[in-house]
């Protein structure tokens, strides 16, 4: 009877430690989603562009739901970007509803300036990070996708290398090559 007892007392402490231990990573989840919460709404809410008013977020597991409406498909993109690049956010599901689309054309056209200017900042960002080239010494143009790199290198090889950082780089569709060996320019 006493082993009974004894053994009834340890498995209940492993059980109500073992539940503790499930509660707390609980809590840990919800504190972590809400403030996940509050940061993207403080980021829409301080957006001068957006009216946060009509969007509403909710986070399950890191993951951040938008609802509401918003007035084109341009503010739809920003929201999710501003949503996505915050810390602790996994995925952004985007269900925002476009209220006013006066012209599908010029939200087109605006939504590629705002890919060509993202891509133009990654690439060469990427660029000036990459110790193997000078970054310094070379441009980048957008397009329509299309990166154009202008400038001078030392060698072939940070050539290649900067037109791979460029066509390894999202939403790029052609990369055209202008780079000019450092070499040569001097001679001319």
């Amino acid at each position: 009877m006493k082993r009974t007892t004894i053994s009834i007392l340890i498995a209940t402490a492993i059980s109500t430690a073992s539940l503790n231990v499930s509660a707390e990573n609980t809590w840990k989840e919800g504190a972590k989603d809400a403030w996940i919460d509050g940061k993207a709404e403080s980021t829409l809410l301080f957006n001068g562009n957006l009216n946060s008013f009509d969007i509403n977020t909710d986070v399950k597991n890191g993951t951040v739901i938008l609802t509401g409406k918003v007035d084109n498909s341009v503010d739809k993109a920003l929201a999710e970007e501003l949503v996505a690049s915050l810390e602790g956010v996994t995925e952004v599901e985007n269900n925002l509803t476009v209220v006013s689309a006066e012209n599908p054309k010029q939200d087109d056209e605006m939504m590629q300036k705002l890919r060509d200017s993202k891509v133009e900042t990654v690439v060469k960002t990427r660029l000036l990070f990459e110790s193997q080239v000078s970054g310094l010494d070379i441009e980048v143009e957008v397009n329509s996708g299309t990166v154009t790199l202008t400038g001078s290198v030392d060698s072939d090889s940070e050539r290649d290398l900067a037109v791979a950082i460029a066509k390894n780089t999202d939403d790029v569709t052609n990369v055209i090559n202008k780079l000019e060996l450092k070499e040569l320019v001097a001679r001319n």
